[in-house]
């Protein structure tokens, strides 16, 4: 098994936190434009919109428990060599500690090596931190507000 695990404060609260992680016009903002499409409810199908239209990532809602906890299968889509690998886990924990929540991002899969869990290591962290900078400051980096062009 491949993880990658990224734990950052946010100074929110759970549930705005919550709506930054699964609605579209805080997704848009911080995470390259990209949308979520869910019912958001255990089995429910799951799937990440890049701006083109184009699915980057699908797969199911596994657990849901809001504003606390957020459990997808997910599978990369348009990238063959990810897609290869197979479905993936990622789990959104929220936790209040005083002013501030605890986010706690778990990304694993069962290959070993895992391209996946390498690119995602590289990605979560630049997407998180601009996702508290919206939070914070009202403004996303920079660095996530758009699709990259060579993807």
């Amino acid at each position: 098994m491949s993880k990658f695990v990224y734990v950052t404060y946010i100074r929110t609260s759970a549930a705005e936190l919550w709506d930054m992680l699964t609605k579209p016009q805080f997704t848009r903002a911080y995470w390259c434009e990209t949308v979520q499409e869910s019912d958001w409810h255990v089995g429910a199908e799951w799937r990440m919109l890049i701006p083109d239209g184009r699915v980057g990532d699908a797969g199911t809602v596994l657990a849901i428990d809001p504003p606390r906890r957020l459990v997808l299968s997910s599978r990369n889509e348009f990238l063959p060599e990810l897609k290869a690998e197979g479905l993936a886990r990622v789990s959104f924990e929220i936790e209040p500690v005083g002013d501030v929540v605890r986010l706690t991002l778990t990304h694993e899969i069962d290959c070993e090596p895992s391209k996946l869990i390498d690119g995602v290591s590289a990605g979560w962290p630049a997407v998180l931190s601009s996702l508290k900078s919206l939070v914070e400051t009202g403004a996303p980096l920079e660095l996530t507000q758009r699709w990259p062009k060579d993807f």
